[in-house]
């Protein structure tokens, strides 16, 4: 007896089972392309993005040429942002742009390719190949579509991201003078100034290349000394000039002296008149 009973508990509980998940199973298992169609735009009207994706993958293929495909397409990308999975809507929304020239979306799906970028934009300190395609991409679109309202959001999401590379590329150079990596470091540091000339960190980075370029002086063996000293000098008369007033003044001037004081010891013990 309390074998039956259990049986019939357990057929009930996987009835009421199948019953709840019966709609969505039956659709997607149906073969039926018109219906998988139609439930796939209800749930994602009912913001049931998973489902309408898995159902939205059932058909895509079939619907090549038919007048509902730019709709599904442009929806399909739209879950997978709303799910989070940023890098495939980036591939779709990209997509549907270069496919779907003519489409009221086009603007709309050009934009969100770059935002899905930019979304997945990590910390500066990591690998920011996202970050820069998130950059072309919004500079790209404000070239398609210079009329846009989003322009302006487009630039001010470039600035932000710029600034993250520049942050990245200052983060670079510290690193290579905190490694006693002196050469490296001027390079780095000169390398940012050259492509982000109006960084607000300039006077730091300026410091930073005074300093290494004294520091490799100073290590480097006799025979370099001079020439990179002369530098040396360049590089800090180059600060004086700019940020004679800074916080950072006494310490570049110190380097200064003591720079022209060395060449004037090495060219003495070189016999270089």
């Amino acid at each position: 007896m309390k074998k039956a009973t259990l049986w019939l508990f357990l057929a009930g509980f996987i009835f009421l089972g199948n019953s709840c998940k019966s709609e969505y199973e039956k659709v997607r298992v149906s073969g039926d392309p018109e219906l998988i169609l139609k439930k796939a735009f209800e749930y994602y009207e009912a913001e049931e993005y998973q489902r309408a994706q898995s159902l939205f993958d059932l058909v895509l293929n079939n619907l090549r040429g038919r007048p509902e495909a730019e709709e599904v397409y442009y929806k399909y990308a739209y879950t997978h942002y709303y799910l989070n999975q940023y890098l495939l809507s980036a591939y779709y929304f990209k997509n549907f742009s270069n496919t779907f020239l003519n489409s009221q979306y086009r603007e709309e799906a050009a934009f969100m390719s770059a935002y899905s970028n930019y979304k997945i934009s990590p910390i500066y300190r990591l690998e920011q190949s996202s970050t820069q395609d998130a950059i072309d991409e919004f500079q790209l679109f404000v070239n398609l579509f210079p009329q846009s309202t989003r322009v302006e959001q487009c630039n001010e999401l470039i600035d932000e991201l710029r600034r993250k590379l520049e942050k990245k590329a200052f983060a670079e150079g510290e690193l290579y003078f905190n490694l006693r990596q002196y050469q490296s470091s001027v390079i780095s540091f000169d390398n940012l100034l050259r492509d982000y000339p109006e960084t607000p960190d300039e006077e730091r980075v300026l410091f930073l290349i005074a300093k290494s370029s004294f520091l490799l002086s100073k290590n480097s063996v006799v025979e370099k000394k001079i020439e990179r000293y002369e530098q040396t000098v360049v590089r800090c008369n180059d600060f004086i000039q700019k940020y004679g007033e800074s916080k950072y003044a006494k310490e570049v001037n110190e380097m200064l002296k003591e720079s022209n004081d060395s060449i004037r010891e090495v060219k003495k013990l070189l016999k270089i008149t």
